[in-house]
């Protein structure tokens, strides 16, 4: 989680933190802090809870860091510790010489503190990074080598890390490395910046160094010295970002999840670009390195994600068996990587992954590619570490998504599997092309319907009025729309704070219907197929206990009108995409209701956009 900035150059450094940290409050926003290289020491200060309680902090202060132009900034996801003051990065050894921002979770963090305690180091914080400020002093006592020290302290510290490290005796330099999370060196003119992700300095540069675990680099004003664990000096490969700093506007909307759920339709057209030209032409997916005889030897598909992933991954599941006739197992990622799987090299492993650097299938990924699995990618970032562990890759192209709560990188996930399933049956021959020409016509109409329910949201703003002083919601669903239900009561509980829960409708009564009264929405995806009439069947069992009805919909059925309280009615589309069509009213029912109640939509309490530790 958290987000790491740094800066070393010859501009005023604080509005470079700021604006950094900034961008990158959807990792967190517990806590966040700054420290800069001021004309005699390093000077550090921190605040408690979102990123203006800082500024207000700095006001007090302006006149000590003007000058400054080397710094390094902090915005904290609470793991160890509480959110508060103390507990803030950035850290400092016991003499206050050397301060470190810290990224991931230092797992022997307990036996460390100890050791180091014994000798005479005084701990005020309740975090495992302290301890590193602790060690990496340490070590610098003995090197006087500030790059060394860290090198060194790397060697005994285990667990995830980004770390950003200062030092009073080194007036112009920045000491940065990684271990399981995400870390990069922004490429300016006499500059240099170091960030957890690219919004952070997609305004100042375009050139970035992305670096491998266990690469130290060394940034002065002049240059950057990278050396790999053993101090041997490496040529850093520069890339060029794909991002563009307009992606971080809202653009006019008032916040950024309305924005991002109104950019869909363009992430759908993005995605087909370049991949599906016409219905009767192949698919085409460059990256994806699956051959006839590849998929013949598969025994099974093993799909690993978390949370908005994971329901992407139940829909993948569903496409891929129905039209390519492989076995599909999906998991969540924080289960898969804790115990004994069978996972060989005639089983593909998907992850799926918005940012890339999920640490639980990061992890579970690396299990599977040392048994031999081949390994395909879904993600958002293909300069992600997920993506660098690929044999395959589909990158989703969504564009930057900052609202915590994921929205159209879920729709591009779905997309992206539609585009695979149908990838392989094409392969394997397992659906007629006459089948296949008409799915793909659907998939490039999708757009034009997904526009049509964001031009007409009057029904669900009622439905989101009349149903947000609620305290419980119950989404019911059945067949490929049982994850929309899943996927449709997170987003409501996220942001609203609301008690939602998805179910297959038919396990109702099987336990949860001892819940409904008339105190209790319920709301049923009813999507034209083949399980319509048992899905209206289980909504009349609920009504007959007096819930509250609501319906999502693409039939015209007027006996729905007696069954139902309210309806929201979408554009008809083939039950195979239905997902798509469904999932983007439910995304704007959580928007309102959130709106509604007065939440912060774009950063929900307790929540950081990137899971970057286990």
């Amino acid at each position: 989680m958290c987000g790491i900035v740094g800066y070393v150059g010859h501009k005023s450094v604080m509005d470079i933190l700021l604006d950094g940290l900034e961008q990158l409050e959807y990792r967190g926003y517990d806590s966040s802090g700054v420290a800069v290289m001021c004309e005699d020491e390093i000077k550090v200060y921190k605040a408690v809870g979102k990123l203006n309680n800082l500024r207000e902090e700095l006001q007090k202060h302006r006149g000590e860091f003007e000058k400054a132009t080397m710094g390094i900034g902090h915005i904290r996801w609470a793991t160890h510790g509480a959110p508060t003051v103390l507990n803030a990065h950035p850290h400092t050894c016991t003499c206050g010489n050397l301060v470190i921002v810290h990224n991931g979770i230092i797992e022997n963090y307990k036996e460390l503190r100890e050791a180091l305690s014994k000798e005479g180091c005084i701990f005020r914080s309740q975090t495992d990074t302290e301890v590193v400020a602790h060690l990496v002093a340490k070590k610098y006592a003995q090197t006087k080598d500030l790059a060394a020290a860290v090198r060194e302290a790397a060697k005994e510290i285990e667990g995830a890390y980004a770390l950003c490290v200062m030092h009073n005796d080194c007036k112009q330099t920045l000491v940065i490395t990684k271990r399981n999370a995400p870390l990069l060196v922004g490429i300016g003119e006499n500059e240099f910046f170091a960030a957890s992700d690219v919004p952070a300095i997609i305004k100042h540069t375009k050139k970035a160094v992305y670096l491998s675990d266990n690469q130290i680099a060394v940034l002065t004003p002049e240059k950057m010295v990278l050396t790999d664990a053993n101090g041997q000096e490496i040529k850093p490969k520069i890339e060029v970002l794909p991002w563009e700093p307009v992606a971080l506007s809202k653009m006019g909307y008032k916040h950024y999840m309305l924005k991002e759920i109104h950019e869909q339709p363009d992430v759908i057209r993005n995605i087909l670009v370049g991949k599906l030209h016409a219905p009767d032409e192949d698919i085409i997916l460059n990256e994806v390195k699956l051959t006839k005889e590849h998929l013949k030897n598969l025994n099974r598909i093993q799909i690993i994600a978390c949370g908005t992933s994971l329901h992407a991954a139940m829909i993948g599941k569903y496409v891929i068996e129905s039209y390519c006739g492989i076995a599909v197992d999906v998991e969540a990622s924080s289960e898969y990587i804790y115990r004994r799987n069978v996972t060989d090299e005639h089983t593909l492993v998907i992850g799926v992954s918005q940012s890339g650097e999920t640490a639980d299938t990061l992890t579970a990924i690396k299990q599977a590619k040392a048994k031999g699995s081949h390994i395909l990618i879904i993600t958002n970032r293909p300069d992600s570490a997920m993506a660098r562990e690929a044999d395959s890759l589909v990158p989703v192209n969504a564009g930057i998504e900052v609202s915590v709560a994921a929205t159209k990188s879920y729709t591009a996930q779905l997309m992206a599997f539609y585009l695979l399933a149908l990838y392989m049956a094409e392969i394997k021959a397992s659906a007629s092309k006459e089948e296949l020409a008409n799915l793909k016509t659907e998939l490039m109409l999708l757009p034009q319907k997904i526009e049509q329910i964001l031009a007409n949201t009057d029904s669900i703003q009622k439905c989101a009025r009349i149903y947000s002083s609620t305290k419980d919601f119950i989404f019911v669903a059945r067949g490929i729309n049982y994850p929309t239900a899943l996927e449709g009561a997170l987003k409501l509980k996220e942001i609203s704070y609301i008690n939602a829960t998805g179910y297959p409708a038919g396990e109702l009564k099987h336990g949860p219907i001892a819940m409904l009264d008339e105190t209790m929405p319920v709301l049923s995806i009813l999507m034209k197929g083949i399980v319509y009439e048992k899905l209206l069947s289980n909504s009349e069992e609920a009504k007959a206990r007096n819930a509250r009805m609501i319906a999502l919909t693409n039939s015209k059925d007027a006996k729905l009108d007696d069954l139902f309280e309210n309806i929201i009615r979408v554009p008809d589309v083939d039950e195979l995409f239905s997902p798509l069509v469904a999932i983007v009213p439910l995304q704007l029912l959580a928007y309102y209701i959130a709106e509604f109640l007065g939440k912060d939509v774009d950063q929900p309490r307790n929540l950081a956009k990137s899971v970057t530790v286990e």
